[in-house]
């Protein structure tokens, strides 16, 4: 079985995400979304609220494509996450040429810790490429409207959380 893993905060999750998501899909037997616990990041949405939302949109997902999508928590390093849930891929989701230094790097990291996983980059469709969790949440703490960027249950969320 071709297992992937396809990490992130998802904090929240994007139609950005879900357009990566639906291309890995496509190339694995069974993809992990990997949720970032990353303290650090001071996310919005609590761990649990993150893996509920992505859970309804995965779920929608993996009907449509017939690949098992499933989440799952991770607060270790990135390379020991894909050992435990078995992947052979880690997918990167790219949106510009800024992301790929960082991205570069950590494959360089990660394959020096672990040679047998392998890391794809997906660029994401260019509708979805300005598309950025911390901007959208920006946009909506400040009463913009971010329903072309999110799902219709993570727009009431983020309503419900930040108001308006």
């Amino acid at each position: 079985m071709r297992i992937g893993l396809y990490p992130g905060t998802f904090d929240p999750i994007t139609h950005g995400h879900i357009d990566i998501i639906r291309r890995a899909a496509a190339l694995v037997d069974r993809l992990v979304i990997g949720v970032a616990i990353n303290r650090d990041k001071g996310p919005l949405f609590s761990l649990e609220e993150r893996v509920a939302m992505i859970e309804a949109e995965c779920e929608k997902l993996s009907a449509q494509t017939g690949t098992e999508i499933v989440a799952h928590p991770f607060e270790n390093l990135l390379i020991d996450c894909a050992r435990d849930v078995g992947a052979q891929v880690i997918v990167r989701g790219l949106r510009a040429v800024a992301d790929f230094e960082y991205e570069f790097q950590m494959v360089g990291m990660n394959r020096a810790l672990n040679d047998s996983i392998e890391t794809v980059f997906l660029m994401a469709e260019a509708k979805h490429q300005a598309i950025a969790s911390k901007l959208v949440k920006e946009i909506a703490r400040l009463g913009g409207d971010v329903s072309k960027f999110v799902p219709a249950q993570v727009n009431e969320k983020l309503k419900a959380r930040l108001g308006g």
